[in-house]
């Protein structure tokens, strides 16, 4: 079931999703400071282009303050934002039963947009 959810959920978006990360990614590793924005934009990239069978965890060594205040920027720069955009395709697809399964995946998605600093994907 894992297979055929990210399999339907790459052909209808999620390869646009996975590539829009990837390329705001690379513009962020052209500065020094963007890096570590770039890193967690990576981390977003790889959920997306196959989120089903994937949770988001805390890290067990979190870096503390370091985290907390690279997720304050994070949100302010543009996290909310890219959460926002994941939580209203979720709300559409959740309208219809087929679709709850994939609005579960945005909203997974919104939640680690939010504060991606300190979390890490693993298989479920």
């Amino acid at each position: 079931m894992k297979t055929t959810g990210n399999l339907i959920w790459l052909v209808f978006g999620g390869v646009f999703i996975a590539i829009e990360y990837l390329l705001a990614s690379l513009a962020l590793f052209v500065t020094i400071i963007g890096i570590p924005f770039g890193i967690q934009t990576l981390k977003l990239a790889g959920l997306a282009i196959w989120p089903f069978g994937k949770k988001i965890v805390s890290k067990p060594n979190d870096f503390g303050c370091l985290s907390t205040i690279m997720n304050i920027i994070w949100f302010f720069v543009g996290g909310f934002w890219i959460a926002l955009s994941h939580v209203f395709f979720g709300i559409l697809l959740a309208i219809t039963i087929i679709g709850l399964p994939f609005a579960n995946q945005h909203f997974k998605l919104a939640a680690l947009a939010l504060s991606p600093f300190g979390k890490d994907i693993v298989d479920e």
